[in-house]
């Protein structure tokens, strides 16, 4: 059976990535999107919402349902992202407004129910702040028994923040909710930016997708190149890191990553750590009562980049 997957996202340019790639995915009958909910982060709930459902009818994938969600963090204010996306979290294309609208079902009680509704086959590929699934937490103390398995992309270990020197971005936007969900007894897969920056696309790959007309491809390509612009001077060299792919690649495929397991907790007062994923690499007997967390430390980049590029090229 397909997997069924409800993703929850913050949907700006590698978001949209993902989306694409996993509607690729349905196509080929490789999986079910069975909903996606939004919460703030690369853009507000209510945007980032809009943004899905736009790239989901490009991709001929309608009728998914869209609930949107947590429109800030459980214990700080609310940042966006618009240096790296947008302002309207797309590259500030004119794009038209999208045929389809939100459920009106808010998205922690959207994954509550279709986690009731399919107890034990569910995959959450979370890739934004963790916000809904702390209150779906909340809501339902079951959830956990409920869900087969979490895909987050979040966290930096061994690899510097992106956010500030120790934080990466989906993890700081709400620590809180983070923590609930490391702490919570249920499957977790961490993708973390030491996953994620090698396997960043460059040039070649984006001069390759391009050459290509069709409106998806020609979607991506746009949405890419900001990406790039953005990326750049921190990569060196022309090129971006599509980090919400590699999750739900990850999900759909997990053999296609290198994992450690550890548990994971999330720095929540440190005046300049606040948002930290930490874990204990000890070579200790594991004194951490957490469940352990699967921890993507590495992937086959060659075979990510291919099979993005070509399921955007599938279109």
């Amino acid at each position: 059976m397909a997997p069924k997957i409800l993703f929850d996202c913050d949907t700006g340019i590698d978001d949209a990535m993902m989306l694409l790639y996993l509607a690729a995915e349905v196509r080929a009958g490789s999986a079910e999107l069975v909903g996606v909910g939004t919460v703030h982060g690369n853009v507000d709930s209510a945007t980032g919402a809009a943004n899905t459902l736009r790239v989901l009818e490009l991709a001929g994938l309608d009728g998914v349902p869209v609930a949107v969600g947590a429109g800030r963090p459980m214990a700080q204010d609310v940042h966006f992202a618009v240096d790296w996306h947008g302002s309207n979290g797309l590259a500030d294309l004119d794009l038209p407004e999208p045929q389809g609208a939100p459920t009106g079902e808010s998205a922690p009680a959207q994954l509550v129910r279709l986690a009731r509704a399919h107890p034990g086959e569910l995959t959450i590929v979370a890739t934004g702040p963790l916000t809904n699934l702390g209150a779906a937490l909340l809501l339902d103390t079951e959830l956990p028994s409920l869900v087969r398995e979490v895909v987050v992309m979040g966290g930096a270990f061994d690899h510097p923040g992106n956010i500030t020197t120790h934080a990466e971005a989906n993890i700081w936007h709400d620590p809180e909710a983070a923590d609930l969900v490391f702490a919570a007894d249920w499957p977790v897969v961490l993708v973390p930016l030491d996953a994620t920056h090698p396997t960043a696309v460059e040039a070649d790959w984006l001069a390759r997708l391009a050459a290509h007309d069709a409106p998806v491809a020609r979607f991506a390509s746009q949405i890419m190149e900001w990406y790039a612009d953005a990326y750049t001077p921190t990569l060196k060299r022309r090129g971006a890191v599509v980090h919400d792919a590699l999750a739900a690649m990850l999900a759909l495929d997990p053999g296609l990553g290198e994992y450690v397991e550890r548990a994971v907790r999330v720095e929540l007062r440190g005046e300049l750590t606040r948002g930290t994923t930490v874990w204990d690499a000890r070579s200790l007997p594991a004194s951490d009562a957490r469940r352990p967390v699967r921890v993507a430390v590495g992937s086959d980049v060659d075979a990510f980049r291919e099979r993005l590029l070509a399921a955007v090229l599938s279109f």
